[in-house]
């Protein structure tokens, strides 16, 4: 079992979701892993980047595959979007060699680096589940978050070779580890559907409704919480819900949290903000 990561915090965690930074060290002595911070490392893409310039994409993800080789390390990353990305890359350059000498000629060039596909990239949740184990996740839970708890996964991650050994069709690795933390998972028809961020600005009305599916079937299901694994999904399932509710006609109202606050907060750390969220789930589900 590796217990040093690479670490790709993705765009949000850096930007627009501090609160993911100001977790993932706290998770990380808590569990006992190491993460060695890509400085330097480019964003993955989000998707965006390959639609302007797909070569474009794959250099700047093989530059941090690079970064990561050079250290022996498995790239860990909080964000499922990322990870998808990431590992969508690594395998059309492990499976096209002629693309990857390419891409090798323009690193080498440009920041005298050389990729040979020795790295891996690994999503936290899968890191935990099969890396750590859920028993000892189990022991190191103070608080346990004894809510009714839905897990979104969101599509990036759930295709071969980036979601690890769970079922890319019908996961459960979320579930099992909101259990694990003394939650009740209901799991979801729609935690690997799509809530439409790559076309939130150009296509708003068609995103929201799709993120109005997901809340309001949690909403449905008696959930009184959603963890999200995708940190970018996160911001539309969150910040959004008011006006997804509007456009939809459907009940949105419950609070959303990433993956890293789940943890963060039953292995007994940030207790404020658990209090805050225990208020926020009693006066939304009142």
């Amino acid at each position: 079992m590796a217990s040093t990561y690479a670490y790709h915090p993705g765009n949000v965690a850096h930007s627009s979701a501090m609160e993911i930074e100001d977790t993932i060290p706290l998770i990380a002595r808590s569990l006992g892993i190491d993460l060695i911070p890509l400085d330097g490392a480019t964003s993955c893409g989000a998707g965006i980047i390959r639609q302007a310039n797909r070569r474009l994409q794959l250099t700047l993800n093989a530059r941090t595959f690079a970064m990561a080789e050079a250290l022996g390390l498995e790239i860990l990353t909080p964000c499922a979007a990322t990870a998808g990305n990431l590992c969508e890359d690594l395998d059309e350059l492990r499976r096209n060699p002629d693309l990857l000498a390419d891409v090798n000629r323009t690193l080498d060039s440009t920041c005298d680096m050389q990729f040979s596909g020795g790295t891996e990239v690994r999503h936290l949740m899968h890191v935990i589940v099969e890396d750590i184990g859920l028993e000892k996740l189990e022991e190191k839970v103070v608080n346990p978050l004894d809510f009714k708890i839905s897990g979104y996964y969101g599509p990036n991650i759930q295709r071969k070779g980036a979601c690890g050994l769970d079922d890319v069709f019908l996961p459960n690795y979320l579930e099992n580890v909101i259990d694990a933390v003394g939650g009740t998972p209901i799991s979801l028809d729609s935690r690997t559907q799509s809530v439409g961020v790559p076309s939130l600005l150009s296509e708003e009305s068609t995103a929201l409704k799709q993120a109005a599916g997901v809340l309001s079937e949690a909403v449905d299901e008696g959930a009184e919480l959603l963890v999200s694994i995708c940190n970018l999904s996160h911001a539309v399932l969150d910040v959004y819900q008011v006006k997804a509710s509007r456009i939809s006609g459907l009940e949105t109202r419950i609070p959303v949290i990433h993956f890293t606050d789940m943890l963060a907060y039953s292995f007994g750390h940030l207790n404020t903000r658990l209090a805050q969220l225990r208020t926020r789930v009693k006066v939304i589900g009142s």
